[in-house]
Parts: C-alpha cells; sequence; structure tokens
C-alpha cells in the first residue's frame, strides 16, 4: 500500500512538471513569436545617384539604426539616372530620389507614382571667376541638361533677376562630370551642377553664383511606387525614421567618424577629405505643394506634361499627415 501510494505521488508530480514544463515552452514559444512580429524586418530598395542627401540613409544602415526601425534600408548608388529610372520601371527598386520634372514624365505616361518626401538636395549654378553677376552670363554659354530638373533651376535662377534663358546660349550636355571640365577650361560660363561637383568646382577656383536651396525651391522627390507604399507602409516609415537617426549621428559625432562615406559612396575626391563642408541636414519634410505647382508648369511649358495632376494626387500620407 505504502509501495502504491509513493508510486502515485511520483507520477502525479511528474505530470506536473511535464505539464508546467510545456506551458513555459509553449508561453516561450509565444513570446519568441510575438518578439519575431515585432522585431519584422523589411527591405526597401532605393535607387539614388551619388549625392550628399544619400549619407544619412547609408550611415543609418551602417551603423544598424534601419534594422532598429524594422527596415533593411539597400540604397542602390546609380551613375546614370536613365539606368536608375530603368531599374526603378522594371520593378527592381521600391522607390527613387529624382527631380520632380521625373515626377511629371511619369505621370504623364499613366505610371502609378507617389512622392513621400523632399531629399536634402540642391543645384547649383557655378559660374566663372570672371562672372561677377547673373546679367555677366547675357550672351554667354551656360551648359545643363534641356527639359530636365537642372533646366527648371537655370530658369528659376535667371526669373530671380528678370532674365530669361533667352539671355542666354543654352548648351546641352547631359553628364554632369563633362559640364565641370567644360566650364573649368573656359568653354563655358556657367553650369548647373550637383554635389560633389559642387565643391570641386569650388576647390578650383569657381564660383557659386545662384542656388535652389538660396532661392528657398526644392526640386526633388523621393518617390515611391504606389503598390509599394501600400504594401511596405511600415517599412517606409521605417525608412524615414532611419534618416533622422542618421542625421542625429552625423550631428552629434565627430566628423571624422562618418567623412570616408563622402569620399566612398558620393564620389569627393581622398584629398578634398579634410575640406569637405558637412550640409545642415535635417529632419525630412514633405515637398512642398507650391515646388509641385510651379515645376508641373514647366513641364507642361515643355510639352512634357499634357494632363492636369494636382498636388494631392501626387503627395502620399504614408508618413506625412
Amino acid at each position: 500500500m505504502k509501495k502504491w501510494l509513493a508510486l502515485a505521488v511520483t507520477t502525479v508530480a511528474a505530470l506536473t512538471i511535464l505539464a508546467g514544463c510545456q506551458k513555459q515552452d509553449s508561453t516561450t514559444k509565444e513570446s519568441a513569436e510575438k518578439g519575431a512580429s515585432e522585431n519584422k524586418v523589411e527591405k526597401i530598395r532605393l535607387g539614388v545617384m551619388p549625392s550628399t542627401d544619400n549619407i544619412p540613409f547609408i550611415l543609418a544602415h551602417d551603423e544598424g539604426m534601419d534594422k532598429k526601425n524594422g527596415v533593411d534600408l539597400d540604397v542602390k548608388v546609380f551613375k546614370s539616372a536613365l539606368d536608375r529610372d530603368a531599374a526603378f520601371q522594371a520593378g527592381e527598386l521600391d522607390g527613387i530620389i529624382t527631380d520632380l520634372v521625373g515626377v511629371a514624365i511619369y505621370k504623364e505616361a499613366g505610371n502609378d507614382v507617389k512622392i513621400v518626401g523632399a531629399p536634402h538636395d540642391q543645384f547649383d549654378l557655378v559660374v566663372s571667376d570672371d562672372v561677377t553677376s547673373m546679367a555677366d552670363l547675357k550672351g554667354k554659354p551656360v551648359v545643363f541638361s534641356e527639359r530636365t530638373g537642372t533646366a527648371y533651376a537655370v530658369n528659376k535662377m535667371l526669373e530671380a533677376e528678370d532674365m530669361t534663358v533667352d539671355d542666354i546660349v543654352v548648351k546641352e550636355i547631359p553628364q554632369v562630370p563633362t559640364r565641370l571640365e567644360l566650364l573649368k577650361n573656359g568653354q563655358v560660363s556657367g553650369a548647373i551642377l550637383p554635389e560633389p561637383f559642387i565643391t570641386i568646382g569650388k576647390s578650383q577656383g569657381l564660383k557659386v553664383r545662384s542656388s535652389t536651396r538660396d532661392l528657398g525651391i526644392n526640386p526633388f522627390a523621393i518617390v515611391f511606387n504606389g503598390e509599394v507604399i501600400k504594401e511596405k507602409g511600415d517599412a517606409i516609415r521605417g525608412m524615414f525614421e532611419s534618416y533622422n537617426d542618421g542625421v542625429a549621428y552625423i550631428q552629434s559625432h565627430d566628423k571624422a567618424d562618418y567623412i570616408d562615406l563622402f569620399v566612398k559612396e558620393v564620389g569627393f575626391p581622398e584629398a578634398m577629405k579634410e575640406t569637405i563642408e558637412i550640409p545642415e541636414y535635417g529632419a525630412l519634410e514633405q515637398v512642398k505643394q507650391s515646388d509641385i505647382e510651379s515645376v508641373f508648369e514647366f513641364a507642361k511649358n515643355e510639352g512634357l506634361l499634357t494632363k492636369e495632376v494636382s498636388p494631392e494626387e501626387v503627395l502620399s500620407n504614408v508618413y506625412f499627415k
């Protein structure tokens, strides 16, 4: 009898322990599954041209800030805007950094694209040393790419000085390095350039006569496919948070901690590393409706946009409400 009772007690104890273990295993599994769900990381493929506005994105990825925000930022740098756009249209990219003229062209073609934000970018009018005012450019060659964001930029710069493109000699060169080379060699008097070519030109004695930033305009946009916005909304929001974390890193760290990225990713010469001026990055913002309206009007005048497209039709509220 005593043996039977002892066996019964032992059996009950064993079953109790087993049940407890199973419950603990179940709880642990549920906790792990919940944690995995909460920490889900989704890839965002962003196509860009070499530019300083990419740095916070790249820095956020290199430092693992993107994963903490639930996104794996895959920033793909293209040397050609045509290659970038082809990859976007082929579905190889989720989004791109482009200009608003490009957005107008996409809408004209019936593509489902939306603007999710405005990058920290600029176009500058870089001129030779003998050009001391915009008026000095009258009758002289200025190089840019017609019917693009650079053409819009030069139009606004001239307009600010009561001038038009009819006052200058337009020289069409899509390749940015070639524009700088022509300006440096005295074959043109001005060129519309982005970074790093602005800084490189200044280091060679050239001057900045006007800038989209000085004019208070931003003809650039971060653009995503409409379906991607629906499917990867959380990841896109994580992308914005990661960019802002990258900016915070830049603001709180010594230049030496990240300056190599400007050489490797943007194309600044190694010899200029110590003299590179770090942009005054801030939190990303949404593109202004006034910029969209202005650029789309330019696109209509150039025959690039024949449809009526309002800012509301192209602005996404995935991050900015």
